[in-house]
């Protein structure tokens, strides 16, 4: 059994040891947190080269270039804090792996959407993304020096891509070429009817010349060494030609249609001092109904042969050889009005073809009515219904 002073003592000691080693304990605590502080103090920091944009930038880039400057800034400062809350964690190299790797991955990824946002609009940049992409450490924990985030301004005239004082296409007064076009002529009379049709395309013809010249202004530095004429002159050339087709068929519906050399004068060049575009004409020779197809003088009329009836009529008869001298008549007149509505209208042969040569047989028709008229009731005459049945032009 042991006595009762030696468990007092016992316990006395177990108290001394667990006293101790709270102490030990606390110290430890301590000394650690100190260690973190003076490892917090030495923290490095990120350290990037500056990206320079040494070219104008278009209006219509500038929100995102800046957007992707200021980017690389958040790149850094999230690095930075990468560094502090990491710190002493991994291996040798951790900071390489996890931090300066992933960081120069972003940044040669924002550096090349601000090329790719330049270049939509004007020549692509080489900003060097990749030797821009990696930073270094600041190993006495300076701060970071920031990225620039300032955005040349868009070369309002278009024609300095470089913002370097070389002009390369604009608008006129900063060099940028225009587009230069051969003039339309419409050498024949247009008739009433396809006036507002041939008037609406010649100016279509300026329209279109316009639109190309904002398109040279638009894109200056954009594509290769062809994207001018692939691009602008090209299309431009089939907007012509179908113009111009469409004109020649307006004035054909009702006159002959005319060849006014569309695949000659669809095809533009270029200005390249930048001097003003000439302006295709828009007025029009109109020929007015009734005229002719130069509508310089009246639409022709029928000259046709007069019927003379030499014998005596019947009494029965004359009423029927009025009514048929009437219709000689009002045949000429139906012809004469055909021949003034369809001026211009088929080929060589058309006044021919659908006007004279119905005439004729409508005459003979007519002419042997009044032979057999009179023939009932006397002798039949015969007024020459062959001879007299073709008639012709006046002028």
């Amino acid at each position: 059994m042991y006595s009762r002073s030696r468990f007092t003592k016992s316990r006395t000691n177990v108290r001394r040891w667990q006293i101790g080693a709270v102490a030990g304990v606390a110290v430890a605590i301590v000394g650690v947190g100190l260690g973190v502080a003076s490892a917090d103090e030495a923290v490095p920091t990120i350290n990037c080269p500056a990206v320079a944009i040494n070219v104008a930038v278009p209006a219509q880039a500038q929100a995102e270039v800046q957007s992707n400057l200021q980017q690389l800034n958040t790149q850094i400062n999230e690095a930075n804090n990468r560094l502090k809350t990491t710190v002493g964690q991994g291996g040798p190299n951790f900071v390489q792996n996890a931090i300066l790797g992933p960081l120069a991955d972003k940044r040669f990824a924002a550096i090349n959407r601000i090329e790719t946002a330049i270049g939509r609009n004007a020549a692509k940049p080489d900003l060097n993304a990749e030797g821009l992409k990696t930073c270094t450490l600041n190993q006495g924990g300076g701060a970071s020096a920031a990225q620039p985030t300032a955005v040349p301004p868009a070369d309002n005239g278009g024609g300095d891509a470089a913002g370097d004082g070389a002009t390369g296409g604009g608008d006129a007064a900063a060099g940028v070429p225009t587009v230069n076009c051969p003039q339309v002529s419409v050498n024949v009379a247009v008739p009433a009817e396809a006036q507002a049709e041939v008037v609406r395309n010649l100016q279509l013809l300026n329209t279109q010349i316009s639109e190309a010249n904002t398109r040279l202004v638009n894109t200056v530095g954009q594509g290769g060494a062809n994207f001018i004429q692939n691009a602008i002159l090209g299309p431009l050339a089939d907007k012509r030609f179908a113009a111009i087709n469409r004109i020649e068929t307006a004035i054909g519906r009702r006159a002959p249609k005319p060849d006014l050399n569309a695949e000659g004068l669809s095809k533009c060049s270029l200005n390249a001092d930048g001097a003003a575009s000439a302006q295709q004409g828009t007025s029009v020779t109109v020929r007015e109904a009734g005229q002719n197809a130069a509508g310089t003088g009246p639409a022709p009329t029928v000259a046709c042969p007069d019927l003379t009836i030499n014998v005596a009529i019947p009494a029965q008869a004359q009423a029927e050889v009025q009514r048929n001298l009437d219709l000689l008549n009002t045949q000429i007149a139906e012809a004469n009005k055909r021949l003034a509505a369809t001026v211009g209208q088929g080929g060589p042969n058309f006044i021919q073809n659908a006007i004279l040569g119905p005439l004729a047989d409508k005459r003979f028709s007519t002419i042997n009515r009044i032979e057999t008229a009179i023939g009932r009731n006397a002798a039949k005459p015969n007024l020459n219904a062959e001879g007299l049945r073709t008639c012709s032009l006046n002028g």
